[in-house]
């Protein structure tokens, strides 16, 4: 769901959002297989999770709910969140459910739903869900109980789906990786897929215990992953956030690869190869110099707002399959339906073999443009949009501009979590950027004294 459920008794959710009990969980479980019964009929739902200790009572909360509605309920276990939506769709299921709250904290979980297609799931289906949560629970008849399965070979079959995605007659031999799994959901898919691959792995942060989630490892904390490529003289460091939909990469002197560059090297070597299909999506906050790289190489690119959500629907509106935002949330719809940080990681060194160049030469293609944001506090009651539509603010902003001119840009935006304006500039001058940034956002709080 694009709001996911946070919390039960004694687990934290973030700000704003009320925990919940397990029984609100069953209650969800039977909403979600009353509505995808209503459409489909009885059939089986896939539920997997990641590696977070709340997931044990979650799962079972889940399959209570989704038994009591009459669904089916085939159990996963700790897989990645793309893995889920594959096997949502190749396994004929009538819906997947993750369990997962992606780079958060181990006391944060979160549900998330897949329709059988692979993809999330609708509004209106959303919306079905959501009212049937106002209504009291009506328990299927015993005979009409789901029963609950296991698939045993979940971590095998994603395993095979992600090698596919990159041509036969390509392997990994010879080259070193450095993998961290940030003791979260592809503990053991990921190192799996590297070394059948014939990679030489070096491999940290995949011994979860449900607490370690994303502490200190993993896309959010990469230094570990810095180290362990240089201390190992590794070609490469992939590191994957909890839930693995997302992926940063490390290059062989130990710098940070983020999203917006890795993108680029997808981008520019299918262009290259006659394969690129259409343009790139990336979003407000996507580096401005990954838009002049790929126009300067003829490349269309559009900004969605963020959120891999909003990428996808402009992917699918002009008919394209490349995009992502600098997080590492990069979306491959000619491989996958969802974000996928190891099919997007494989691209990446698909497009370095081919290009016979180390991935800091292909990056460097790609100049990264100095951003500076600074968020503005809203004072209680306050509405964000007001202020950024204020003239005081828009003449700031197009004061800035000017002196940018096409070699840089500004963005007001509102959080989605929190009561701040994100004041962001970039462009080719850091200190003139920094400088810039201060002056919207002093006029952004004098006025909002």
């Amino acid at each position: 769901m694009s709001k996911p459920f946070f919390g039960t008794d004694g687990i934290r959710g973030p700000v704003g959002v009320e925990p919940i009990t397990p029984q609100t969980i069953v209650h969800l479980g039977w909403a979600l297989g009353t509505v995808i019964k209503n459409h489909y009929g009885k059939g089986s739902v896939l539920v997997g999770k990641d590696t977070r200790v709340s997931g044990y009572l979650l799962e079972s909360s889940m399959e209570a709910g989704l038994s009591s509605a009459g669904m089916d309920v085939v159990m996963l276990g700790p897989l990645p969140t793309p893995a889920i939506a594959y096997l949502t769709q190749t396994a004929r299921a009538l819906a997947g459910v993750v369990i997962s709250a992606s780079h958060n904290h181990y006391s944060d979980n979160g549900i998330k739903f897949f329709s059988p297609g692979g993809a999330k799931i609708s509004d209106e289906i959303q919306d079905e869900i959501e009212a049937l949560m106002q209504e009291s629970m009506k328990v299927v008849p015993s005979e009409q109980l789901g029963k609950a399965f296991r698939m045993d070979d979940a971590v095998g079959r994603y395993v095979e789906f992600c090698k596919g995605t990159i041509p036969r007659r390509m392997d990994l031999k010879g080259m070193k990786v450095a993998l961290d799994c940030a003791n979260g959901a592809a503990y053991q898919s990921a190192p799996a897929v590297f070394h059948e691959l014939g990679a030489d792995i070096e491999v940290i942060n995949n011994t979860p215990d449900g607490f370690n989630i994303n502490n200190q490892c993993g896309s959010t904390h990469i230094e570990g992953l810095q180290k362990l490529v240089l201390d190992k003289k590794c070609d490469v460091g992939i590191a994957f956030d909890g839930d693995a939909d997302r992926v940063l990469m490390v290059d062989a002197n130990g710098k940070v690869i983020d999203g917006d560059q890795l993108l680029f090297v997808i981008a520019n070597s299918q262009q290259q190869q006659g394969r690129l299909k259409g343009g790139v999506v990336g979003t407000l906050m996507s580096n401005f110099g990954m838009e002049k790289a790929l126009s300067d190489r003829g490349i269309p690119f559009v900004r969605a707002k963020v959120g891999d959500r909003y990428v996808m629907q402009e992917l699918k509106e002009r008919d394209w399959v490349l995009g992502g935002e600098s997080s590492g949330h990069i979306i491959c719809l000619d491989k996958t339906t969802t974000g996928d940080g190891l099919v997007s990681a494989l691209q990446v060194l698909t497009q370095v073999q081919f290009m016979d160049k180390p991935l800091h030469e292909l990056a460097d293609e790609m100049p990264l443009y100095p951003q500076t944001m600074i968020n503005v506090k809203l004072p209680s009651g306050a509405v964000a949009a007001d202020i950024v539509d204020m003239a005081e603010v828009k003449a700031a902003v197009k004061q800035v501009e000017d002196q940018l001119q096409d070699t840089g840009r500004v963005l007001l935006r509102p959080s989605g979590t929190e009561p701040v304006i994100r004041v962001m500039v970039e462009g080719q001058d850091s200190d003139q950027v920094e400088k810039c940034c201060k002056q919207i956002s002093e006029t952004v709080s004098q006025l909002l004294a």
